[in-house]
């Protein structure tokens, strides 16, 4: 048995070990890791700031609803402008924006000058930038790493990033408690600036197609060669469509954790980084969990498992606020759950996409894949933000929760999904 795991343990520290031969994807993998840090810690101050200078659960919807507007308007162009341009320097030029905009946002606020439409304003433009960013960074990997490392980098990728990301959310409440909201949204700002430097050490990649063949073709001749290729493909569309389906489920619990946190828990960014982290920690434990045993199931068996399960879990959430137990011992419970239920259902999904995506269309139909899946979001973020102002949240959980049920059982009877 000793043998065993020290065969297994050098088996792992070696293809680890594969990967940092390649170093131009390690300062990528570098600069992820530093920018969820900021990510996750802005995730709570930046929710936190919104619900503390408003205080309205309907413009909290709202401002959710906006990150995917730019998503929804400008995918069907960025994700064929990146198929044109350096990829690297796509992700360079749009993380040293996004970091001067998440750095006026705190000197605004913490000056006292930041207004509700300067929130409006700044997100918008982030989520502009974003709009690049995504299908860049899914079309680059392929470029710093040969085929048969692509799926051990990937998982190893997601790790450290849920890692860094828990690390964030650890540590976001005692910053916010020393340093103020606006100090932790300006150190996120600064976490873009960090990981700039290690973009920049990326070199010799062939990023960009031959000039020759760009010329031949147009933008709009490539972005129908994308929707082609995604509405010709029933099982992606089906995903897709099942895709926007959830998100809109879980638009509540993305706009208004603020609140649960502060009128169910009756904790402030404590309670909600706590929830947080253990989603992360769920997350991790079903990605470590489906890199071993994954391979053993039918990419559709684990799809629907997740589904059940994350519906299940997010209905729960209604249950702290009437039994007689301290709801910061329920609530992270329920959080976990869906922590585990959310790469069982998107994981095997997102590899039967890379899978049977060609290499050189996966920053157009990565970027339209995006804008379909989050089409419904803004819809959900403002129906949550309505039905918000009428209905205590612990019940507008419970109703999407189950509601997010339903994909379970609709996929069950689909054969040809079940065949996946």
């Amino acid at each position: 048995m000793r043998a065993d795991a020290l065969i297994k343990g050098k088996s792992k520290a070696k293809r680890l070990s594969g990967l940092t031969e390649h170093k131009s994807f390690m300062y990528l993998l570098i600069a992820r890791i530093i920018s969820r840090f900021g990510d996750s810690i802005d995730s709570i101050a930046y929710s936190w700031m919104v619900y503390t200078l408003t205080g309205s659960k309907l413009m909290m919807g709202s401002l959710f609803a906006l990150n995917f507007v730019p998503s929804i308007l400008f995918s069907f162009f960025t994700g064929a402008l990146v198929d044109r341009w350096s990829k690297r320097h796509v992700i360079l030029i749009t993380s040293l924006g996004r970091g001067l905009l998440v750095v006026l946002t705190a000197t605004l606020y913490g000056m006292s000058l930041l207004k509700p439409w300067h929130l409006y304003v700044i997100t918008f433009l982030i989520s502009t930038l974003e709009c690049f960013t995504a299908p860049a960074e899914l079309a680059l990997v392929p470029r710093l790493l040969p085929k048969e490392k692509l799926l051990s980098g990937n998982s190893i990728s997601t790790t450290v990033s849920r890692i860094s990301e828990l690390a964030g959310l650890a540590v976001a409440g005692g910053i916010i408690a020393f340093a103020g909201i606006s100090g932790a949204i300006l150190i996120d700002g600064l976490t873009f600036f960090a990981a700039t430097v290690f973009i920049s050490l990326i070199r010799g990649t062939p990023e960009t197609p031959d000039s020759e063949a760009v010329e031949r073709t147009t933008l709009l001749q490539e972005i129908l060669v994308g929707l082609k290729f995604i509405f010709s493909n029933k099982l992606i569309l089906t995903i897709v469509l099942i895709a926007a389906y959830v998100n809109l489920c879980l638009s509540p619990y993305n706009v208004l954790n603020p609140v649960y946190a502060d009128e169910i828990l009756k904790s402030g960014p404590m309670g909600l980084s706590l929830l947080g982290i253990t989603l992360l920690c769920g997350m991790v434990v079903s990605g470590l969990w489906l890199s071993r045993k994954g391979s053993s199931y039918k990419k559709s068996r684990l799809i629907i498992a997740g589904y059940l399960l994350l519906g299940a879990s997010y209905a729960l959430f209604y249950l702290p606020a009437y039994l007689p137990i301290p709801p910061l011992y329920l609530a992270p419970i329920f959080s976990f759950g869906m922590g585990i239920a959310v790469p069982l259902a998107s994981t095997p999904a997102t590899t039967y996409f890379m899978e049977t995506v060609p290499k050189e269309l996966l920053g157009r139909v990565g970027a339209l894949y995006s804008m379909i899946c989050t089409c419904a979001i803004p819809l959900g973020s403002l129906l949550a933000g309505v039905i918000g102002e009428w209905m205590q949240v612990h019940a507008l959980y419970l109703c999407f929760g189950l509601l997010l049920i339903v994909p379970g059982f609709v996929l069950l009877r689909h054969r040809s999904f079940m065949r996946l």
